[in-house]
């Protein structure tokens, strides 16, 4: 095993964070990482905006769901979604170019570049000794967020990633099993199989919130996953996407 995947395999998120600054060559490290990431046609479709102002890094935090590490942390990604560049692209080639730009593919192209960019810097940070969280709840109020950071139409800010020297490092949670994830040839459709692989994964997880919180917690990761979809969440998400001009056709 190389020092590349165990940096991979020894992933988990941090949620406490020293409150002591990245430098300006790690940032631009980790900046420079998310755009060595593949992109569909080598059209780069995302920008990352470093929030360093701290009254801005705190209304983020209250939007997000009065998460203390997106405030206090040694730098704040926003990764977003970006489609603008394409238009401004367009019009200094004379070329009508919205009905590609308003199609659920190119939707898709911006969704999974955005993606694997922020994969990069997030292993690229883990490289450099930092700790990572993803935080989907930067889309709890997008529109504050939208205005907050002065983004165009066709801009799409879709998670942050706060960075910094781990304060605490957490247990690292089980990932589904193996034979559950990987198919050879064909997608596994037996229920049956199905069920026998999830209820020994609901026995892990369970043992491990067990051990972690000393008997306070036994969750099940199926228990976990319904309770979080009976719930609804973020259900204007629809129509913001049309309302910025994206997945309209």
């Amino acid at each position: 095993m190389n020092q590349i995947i165990e940096t991979l395999l020894a992933h988990r998120s941090i949620r406490r964070l020293q409150d002591k600054p990245l430098t300006k060559e790690q940032i631009e490290l980790i900046v420079a990482s998310a755009q060595a990431a593949s992109t569909s046609s080598y059209i780069q479709a995302y920008s990352i905006i470093g929030i360093t102002d701290p009254d801005k890094k705190r209304r983020l935090a209250e939007l997000a769901g009065n998460q203390s590490y997106v405030e206090k942390n040694g730098h704040f990604f926003v990764f977003c979604g970006d489609l603008h560049r394409l238009e401004i692209a367009g019009s200094m080639e004379n070329k009508e170019v919205m009905d590609s730009l308003e199609s659920t593919e190119k939707f898709m192209v911006m969704l999974i570049d955005t993606a694997l960019a922020a994969q990069n810097a997030a292993i690229a940070a883990e490289s450099l000794g930092l700790g990572i969280c993803y935080i989907g709840g930067v889309r709890n109020h997008l529109d504050e967020v939208c205005e907050l950071l002065n983004t165009p139409k066709r801009v799409i800010p879709l998670f942050g990633m706060a960075v910094g020297y781990p304060e605490q490092l957490t247990d690292k949670k089980p990932r589904l099993p193996l034979a559950h994830i990987y198919h050879e040839n064909e997608y596994e459709q037996d229920e049956e199989v199905y069920k026998q692989q999830l209820g020994e994964y609901n026995k892990e997880i369970s043992r491990y919130y067990n051990e972690r919180t000393k008997g306070k917690r036994d969750d099940t990761w199926t228990g976990q996953m319904i309770g979080m979809l009976s719930g609804k969440s973020r259900m204007y998400m629809h129509e913001f996407i049309k309302k910025h001009g994206l997945n309209l056709k």
